[in-house]
């Protein structure tokens, strides 16, 4: 009797327990074009599966008879504390999938006290998504414009708007190779899609692209010139080898998202999780390491603290719990997958993140 009814369906509202299980419910809420654009790979989608399926070549060796009364999630990036290691990866144009769009992401990681990545193509005006959230830890991912007095001015903007680190994603020289958007002629409809935010001219960071897209010219020489306008951090998001470790190293980076952009750029490179270990080995604990890429439960979360990272980051899931009910959804599902995080670690023997170690996980013989 105090089943709350499901308006569509008629029938008695399931409570959502895992993060697939958001994925469903957007996509029945999604119109196709939008759904394909935000699950597309590149090519065969090859390594966007193959994110999720490397999780489950590993497996865990759990420590029992350990004091875990008060287990502690919490840990730090960059000198900041977040709430639990899991946070948000930067993706485009949250108002195709929730009229409020990144204010409303950015209002669900301040409340989960986890930092969120705010993209180029954020489909808000930068100024309304730091005053929406004013105590929510952010960072902003960068597109570097052909136009470097453009590139300059965002950057300054981004920085007096208080977020606190720039990301600058090196995976993209050129757009990868999307089938269903091709197929479903995305390109025009974006094109559409982005004339109508056209209102808000200067104050997202779009228009700055329709003009000239991304510059991919840029070389490792072209950071210090990133270095000398700017006091943020900087953290390269895409790096998937040791060589490129090691130059971000040299470069004085100051972190690293391990990361294949969702397998939406060059399709049949390694799993994120697979390219972890190699990545985190090569920078000698002189700067954090991060994935993104295939997170779906606590146990990947652990999985990948356990191999080196610091925090993970999330990408599709979050347009969900977007799409499913906004603000609301994006603060459910993080509360569910931090939950299930807190579990892992329990259920492991660690009381607190630090405890979190390699020895805890093993590569099974698949």
């Amino acid at each position: 009797e105090g089943d709350k009814i499901d308006s569509e369906s008629g029938g008695p509202e399931m409570p959502l327990a895992c993060l697939t299980d958001f994925r469903a419910l957007a996509q029945e809420r999604l119109p196709k074009s939008t759904w394909d654009f935000i699950e597309g790979g590149a090519d065969d989608s090859f390594t966007r599966d193959d994110n999720i399926a490397a999780f489950k070549r590993i497996r865990l060796r759990p420590r029992y008879l350990k004091n875990v009364v008060n287990v502690d999630t919490r840990t730090t990036i960059q000198g900041e504390e977040i709430t639990a290691p899991i946070c948000i990866s930067p993706t485009g144009f949250h108002c195709l999938v929730w009229p409020d769009g990144e204010m409303s992401t950015a209002r669900a990681a301040q409340a989960a006290g986890v930092c969120y990545i705010t993209s180029t193509f954020a489909t808000c005006a930068l100024e309304d998504i730091a005053a929406t959230a004013p105590r929510g830890l952010r960072w902003f991912q960068l597109y570097v414009h052909p136009d470097r007095q453009l590139s300059k001015q965002l950057v300054q903007r981004v920085e007096s708007l208080g977020f606190k680190a720039l990301v600058i994603t090196v995976d993209v020289p050129k757009l990868g190779n999307r089938r269903h958007d091709i197929r479903n002629q995305l390109d025009l409809k974006l094109n559409l899609l982005l004339k109508d935010f056209y209102w808000l001219k200067e104050r997202t960071s779009m228009p700055y692209f329709q003009m000239s897209p991304i510059d991919s010219s840029i070389c490792w020489n072209d950071l210090s010139w990133l270095q000398s306008i700017t006091r943020l951090p900087i953290i390269l998001k895409g790096i998937l080898t040791k060589e490129d470790a090691e130059l971000a190293v040299k470069h004085n980076i100051h972190g690293i998202i391990v990361s294949n952009h969702g397998g939406r750029q060059l399709d049949d490179v390694l799993a994120s999780i697979d390219a972890l270990a190699e990545v985190v080995a090569a920078v000698k604990g002189k700067m954090e390491v991060y994935l993104d890429g295939g997170i779906r439960t606590g146990n990947d979360v652990l999985k990948a603290l356990a191999l080196g990272a610091k925090c993970v980051f999330l990408g599709r899931p979050i347009l969900w719990g977007l799409a499913y009910k906004g603000e609301d959804g994006v603060k459910e599902l993080l509360n569910i997958i931090k939950n299930e995080f807190h579990t892992s670690m329990a259920l492991t023997g660690c009381q607190s993140v630090a405890e979190i170690s390699q020895d805890m996980i093993q590569f099974s013989r698949l």
